[in-house]
This record gives C-alpha cells, structure tokens and sequence, in this order.
C-alpha cells in the first residue's frame, strides 16, 4: 500500500526485534547464591575462593559455579550459586562456620540471563517484595535523642550570642535533665537581664525564666518551648525519611517501601534483600564524622595522665586511634557531618591509602576556614562517630542499648588554610571508605533509630505470587485472542500479533528503564492488553463502515486507520492523564501500577496502529481485493 512509507517498516522491524531482544532475559529467572566479602581487612582472593570450595566439599554441598565478582560499592566478593534455596541455607551455615569473622556471608540472587545478552545491556525486571522476597523493618525513632542535640546546639549558640553581644558570663551549661534546657550563670542580676533579652529576641522558641541566685551566682533558664517540641519530632520522622531513602537508593535497591508509621516509627521494606544484617549497617547506621581541634596525642604527659588516672580535663574528650592510640581532643565542633553536602570515596594521590573527599556547605566553610586560618601548624583531628545498638537476651526477653563509639580515625597538623573542600584520610580499608562515603552523602539521621522488629519474606511467597500472575496475564491475554480472532476474522488475528508484540515491547521497555515488577504491576500488564484491544477494535469497526458506504477494500483500510486515529489518541490522553497522575503522586506499589499503565499505553498505541497498520499493508498490498475478512 502507497500509503504506508517504507521507512516505517523499518522502523517496525527495528522495534519488533529490539523490543524481542530486551524481554528476553525476562525468560531467565535468577537463582539462589551466596556472597562471600570480606567483613574487615580481610582478602577476597584465590586463595579465599579455593578455602569455600573446600568448605562446601567438605560439606557435600553441590553447588553451580563461583566467581568472583566486583562492585563499585561493596569491593570484591565471592559469589556461589547453588541449585534451590535449601542448598543455599546449607552452604551458608557450612562456609559461616569455615570463614569464621573475618569475611561476612549473606544471601543473594545470581543471574542466569547469557553473556551475549548481558553484553548488549540486557537485563532483566528487578522483583518487588511481594515477588522476589525481601526484608521488613520496623524501627523506632529515639525522640529523646532529638531533644540532646537540640539543646547542645543551643547552649553553643547561646554561649556564641553572648560572646558577640559582649555579655559576660560565668558558664553555659545543659541542664543534667534532659528536656530542662539550658543554664546560664552571670555574675549580676544587670548582666542577667541583658542576657535573657538578647536570648529571647534572637531565640524565640526558647522560654527564658530566672533562676534561683546563690551569693554572686545569678542563674538563667532558657527551655525549649513545647510548640518547637513538637516541630523537632516531625522535622526528625521527614528527615530520617528522607535519609533512609538517599542511603537506599545508593544501595540501588529497587522501589523500597519506606513510610513513617505512627507518630515515632519508621517501616522499612527492601525486595531482593535477603540479608537483614547487611542492610541494618547501612539503613540503621548514624555514622558520621567530626572535625574537632587536637588537644595532644600519645606522647603528650597530658594524654598519658588522663589515660592512667582517668581525669580527662573538662574541656576535651579522651578518644582511642583505630591501633588504640590515646588522644585527647576538644569537645567544641569545628564542622560536623551535618554540614556535609557530598562525600566521595578514593585512594589518597600521595599515599595511596583510602580516603573520602568531602565537601561542607556554606556555614561548615565558613567554620572551618575561620579556624584554619587561626591555627596553620596545630594538630586537627577527625572523629569517626557510630551509634549501634547492642541487643542482649535478659530474663527472656530482648533489651536493647544503644552505644556510640568514637574513634579517632585522622590526627595531623593544619599545613594551610582550607574551607570547604578537603580529604580525610586514616580509614582502616577501602571498603570502609566507601561505606562512610555513603553514610555521609545519603545524610545524617535527625535521630538515632532502634530497629524494633524485622522479617525476613522467603522466595516461596514470591514465587507463588509469580505464577498466579502469569496465568492472570496468560488467561487474560488468551481470551482476548481468541474474541478478536473469531469476530474479526483475519483482522482479528493481525490485532492477536500486535497485541502479543505489545506484552513483548512493554516488557522490554521496563527492563531496560529498571521497572521493578509487582503484584500492582502484573495487573496493570492485564489492564494494559485489555485496554490495548480497544483501538483495533475501533480499527475494525472503521473499516466495517467503510465497506457498507461502498468503499473499495483498500480505500476501506486507508480510511478505517485515519478516521480511527483521532478516537484512539483522545482515549488514551485520558488514559495517559491518569496513569502520570498516579506515577508522580503515589509511592510503593501505586507507583509501580502507574508506570506500568503508563509505558503499557504508549506501546499498545504503537503496536495496535503502526503494527498493524503495517501488517495489514504487508498482507494486503498490490493485490486487487473484493473483499475484506473482518
């Protein structure tokens, strides 16, 4: 047919096999395998891989094949495929108890799709909890812990206000209770006065009472006010969310479920995660560092003082090196990981040793540069800070106790001035590094976080979901076939290819795009083919009246497919409308419903008119026709 150029023929076949090639690995679905990095210092090497193959002979484990594989995030790893998920259990005790702590062992997927495929970028769709498995958390947020660091910022702030403002003052203190406030002791009633004036015009969330005075003590309340209360505790859930997902979505962790529940709890659910322990180290951490000014290391009488007898002088903090070394640093920040804005993971030009490249916002530069410049040739050390929770089994019951442990991972003398750009050296491996290169650039927590209950979701939930959502789409797919093909006869059967080309393209479309599959998802694939059938169908109909108005058979066509068109586009605008509706507003398993619909609109407008468009015209063309069967 003249009608139909051949550059879109072209463009058909091109999509037709693109589209086969990329839904390909779909039909490879991935097996259960165990990775073997190491958990320290430790060596993924050879030798590492030959100590598991002798672990799992001696076991009488079988197993597929091992290799050893790279990841920008993790380093290197040993990764073990095995035959079913009882092999992988087993294999996993055996190589635990043979590797012992220095490499951690933990669950994983293996892919089965072929090189060649892998090669041209072929890959196949990422499985939602509900298919793949996965783990759940649920994790409290320690309020309490939003109150400290609000209040040791103020009683910061207030101390720098009457610096500024030239107000002298005895001390300024937190309040030993937590929620009390903050102190403040002046030497006369006149500098109290001043002092609660500046403080209450520059803090307006603070309540600012007198206290009781004591000879020349003059005592001063400022207490955050319970409206502010409140506001921190949102503030902390939004940002610990927002948090959660930075860090997850730099473990590249398909469409995680991360939602506030409650009015202090977070839930968590991350599919295709098959190791709780590895994915608490990452969304659990509050790891973070500080840059505080170095007060003497080992060889200074002061540090060596302080360790025998324990007396710490008030102004510093007694911290241990990652070999045990003492030193003693200031308990005044110079810049903090929550001024950080990006962290990048390397190895140090000169030395060679892992680092992180961080880089301050504006109020951390000014900070550092400001002291910097003031103390070129003085020592500055880099505190590395990580609150964990220890979980200990007491009369039956589990109680938890969170711990924060503070290590002195850099201590060097300031060679020049800087601001905002710098390395921070020290860190005990490359692995280390890159782990508090994520903790820093996904953002510190508002709050420590108690992770209350987890669960792991197995595979065979997964896998049974999967097939009632094959024979769904099967079943769908197959009577709408079979309608078409019985009432519109060969037309029918052309709208059968193009609708079965159409599940081939929308599968292609979200594996290279990274889709992830859910139960939602399925259902919008049926949808899709339901919908899909709706423009032949118009098509069809088209062409029908043109026959019975006395239209040539291939004039019938030709206008059957341009009177047509305009319906097809403005039903499915409408269609369109609403899946970008629930794409851009919903989250978790609405979104996948969304974008699923979204891309099975846009294929199933090409395939059900320039498909077969071009099919017909294929079957049609240059042939003198006195009917149609349709």
């Amino acid at each position: 047919m003249s009608d139909f150029p051949r550059w879109r023929y072209f463009l058909v076949a091109i999509v037709l096999v693109l589209g086969t090639l990329y839904a390909l690995p779909n039909l490879y679905p991935p097996k259960p395998a165990v990775q073997v990095s190491a958990a320290n210092t430790a060596v993924v090497d050879q030798a590492l891989q030959q100590k598991i193959t002798t672990a799992l002979q001696t076991a009488k484990i079988s197993y597929v094949d091992e290799t050893i594989k790279h990841d920008a995030g993790r380093g290197d790893y040993v990764l073990i495929g095995f035959a079913n998920g009882d092999l992988q259990k087993s294999a996993a005790d055996a190589l635990k108890a043979a590797l012992g702590d220095q490499y951690t062992v933990a669950f994983n997927l293996q892919s089965t799709v072929p090189a060649w495929l892998t090669a041209i970028g072929g890959r196949p769709m990422p499985l939602g909890l509900d298919l793949q498995g996965g783990v759940r958390f649920l994790m409290a947020v320690d309020q309490g812990d939003v109150v400290d660091k609000q209040e040791n910022n103020y009683t910061q702030d207030i101390a720098s206000l009457l610096k500024e403002k030239k107000i002298p003052f005895v001390s300024v203190a937190r309040n030993a209770t937590r929620g009390q406030g903050v102190n403040v002791v002046l030497s006369s009633a006149a500098d109290r006065s001043a002092a609660s004036d500046a403080i209450a015009t520059e803090y307006t969330d603070l309540g600012v009472t007198n206290g009781a005075n004591t000879g020349d003590r003059y005592v001063l309340n400022a207490v955050i006010k319970p409206d502010k209360l409140r506001d921190l505790s949102t503030s902390a859930i939004r940002q610990n969310l927002a948090t959660l997902s930075n860090r997850i979505n730099a473990l590249g962790v398909s469409e995680p479920v991360i939602q506030a529940q409650g009015e202090d709890q977070i839930s968590v659910e991350l599919a295709g995660v098959q190791d709780p322990a590895e994915a608490k180290k990452v969304i659990g951490a509050t790891a973070t560092l500080q840059y505080v000014a170095g007060l003497g290391d080992a060889r200074d009488p002061a540090v060596q003082d302080a360790v025998k007898t324990g007396n710490v002088p008030p102004d510093a903090h007694l911290y241990y090196g990652n070999n045990g070394e003492p030193y003693l640093v200031s308990k005044t920040l110079i810049a903090s990981g929550d001024e950080l804005v990006d962290a990048a993971s390397g190895n140090d030009q000169q030395s060679g040793s892992p680092m992180v490249s961080v880089t301050l916002n504006s109020a951390g530069a000014t900070k550092m540069l400001d002291f910097t410049r003031n103390n070129v040739g003085k020592p500055m050390a880099v505190v590395y800070v990580v609150n964990t929770t220890d979980t200990k089994i007491v009369d039956g019951k589990e109680v938890r106790t969170p711990k924060t442990t503070y290590t002195v991972i850099n201590y060097a003398t300031i060679q020049g001035v800087f601001s905002n750009k710098f390395q921070t050296t020290g860190l005990p491996s490359s692995k280390a590094a890159s782990e508090l290169a994520l903790m820093l650039k996904g953002g510190s927590l508002a709050a420590r976080m108690d992770i209350i209950s987890e669960g792991v979701i197995g595979p065979s939930l997964g896998q049974d979901n999967i097939e009632k959502g094959l024979k769904a789409v099967l079943l769908g797919l197959g009577l709408v076939l079979l309608a078409a093909a019985i009432y519109y006869k060969l037309f029918g059967l052309v709208a059968d290819l193009a609708l079965f080309f159409n599940l081939v393209i929308l599968v292609a479309v979200m594996s290279m795009i990274g889709v992830t599959l859910t139960m939602p998802g399925i259902a919008g694939i049926v949808l899709t083919l339901g919908m899909a059938i709706d423009a032949n169908v118009l098509i069809c109909e088209r062409v029908r009246e043109e026959l019975r108005n006395g239209s040539t058979p291939l004039a019938s066509i030709r206008s059957g497919y341009e009177k047509a068109w305009a319906t097809i586009l403005d039903a499915n605008v409408t269609h369109l409308i609403a899946a970008l509706a629930l794409t851009t507003m919903g989250s978790g398993p609405i979104k996948g419903f969304g974008v699923t619909l979204l891309i099975g609109i846009l294929t199933s407008m090409f395939t059900s008119v320039t498909v077969t468009h071009a099919i017909t015209a294929l079957i049609h063309g240059g042939r003198k026709l006195k009917t149609l069967s349709v």
